[in-house]
């Protein structure tokens, strides 16, 4: 993919002690298919750390376990063990009122911009929901929606329309200003961009960017693809399997992996050019080679 867009400096402000989002050890399993059939393990005990204003990049291929990290975070999905915490205070066992009270400081963008909205309500009803129900006044949350529909390059009248007279790249424009309207410190982005066209993607990518610049916030950035996670995040996260094969700065992990999965990922990035497509299928039965290696010594 070819995009501008690129990930703000690492966050000053943020120290190694300093950690708003912590996994600790994080496992997760889902019933077998059957009464007697056995549990299936997605998460093997991931550890993941976000500092304030930065930005994770979660990687790996469907399967993986990645958006199960993300609901766990949003406490969509139990854990079997570990733990997970937001500035200090314990996620994986807050009940539904404490939730609500921590929805201040974290929100989700999900992938699909075409279901995450309400078609029967206004866009303005439906970013005055979380407003609303926060204790903002009527006047509070029009003002406020005037805000956040300026914040992500919408007109003022798109609060009286309905999501089926905007496009994609709009409606995920839309679902960004719900996810910012409480003053969030940390925004779980679930494949944000990937069911968008490459063009669309650049420009709500540009935006996420510009977002973060302006108000600090973080996000943990879930993606399939390592060149939009490049583009997008200071520190990256490889997921196989339900392991955290390899992490470090997105430069490095992108430009120097380690791993032979890592590897695997990078190179099954589109290419341009017969004979590159050549050389890069070369590469990438090489890797999986080295992979299947790594996978059969850990047995």
């Amino acid at each position: 993919m070819n995009t501008t867009a690129s990930a703000s400096p690492e966050p000053g402000r943020a120290t190694a002690d300093d950690v708003l989002l912590s996994c600790r050890d994080v496992r997760v399993s889902f019933p077998g298919k059957g009464r007697r059939a056995a549990r299936t393990q997605v998460l093997n005990g991931v550890d993941l750390d976000i500092r304030p204003g930065e930005t994770l990049g979660l990687v790996g291929e469907s399967g993986s376990g990645k958006t199960t990290i993300g609901r766990a975070v949003l406490g969509l999905v139990p854990l079997d063990s570990g733990t997970i915490t937001l500035d200090g205070h314990r996620l994986d066992t807050a009940g539904r009122a404490r939730r609500r009270a921590l929805s201040r400081d974290l929100q989700v963008i999900f992938q699909d911009p075409y279901t995450s909205l309400n078609p029967a309500r206004t866009i303005g009803d439906t970013l005055a929901e979380p407003l609303t129900a926060h204790g903002h006044t009527s006047a509070e949350a029009r003002a406020r929606i005037r805000e956040l529909l300026g914040r992500v390059h919408l007109p003022e009248d798109a609060a009286h329309r309905l999501p089926r007279e905007f496009s994609g790249g709009q409606r995920q424009r839309i679902a960004i200003a719900r996810a910012l309207a409480l003053g969030p410190r940390l925004i779980v982005c679930d494949e944000p961009v990937s069911a968008l066209d490459l063009t669309t993607q650049r420009t709500i990518m540009d935006l996420l960017l510009e977002i973060q610049d302006t108000t600090a916030v973080a996000y943990l950035f879930i993606s399939h693809d390592l060149s939009v996670v490049r583009c997008m995040s200071h520190r990256v996260s490889v997921l196989h399997h339900g392991d955290i094969v390899e992490t470090g700065p997105a430069e490095h992990i992108t430009r120097s992996p380690q791993h032979p999965y890592t590897r695997e990922l990078l190179l099954a990035a589109p290419v341009v050019g017969v004979d590159e497509q050549r050389r890069r299928r070369t590469r990438r039965t090489t890797a999986a080679q080295e992979a299947q290696r790594a996978r059969a010594g850990r047995q």
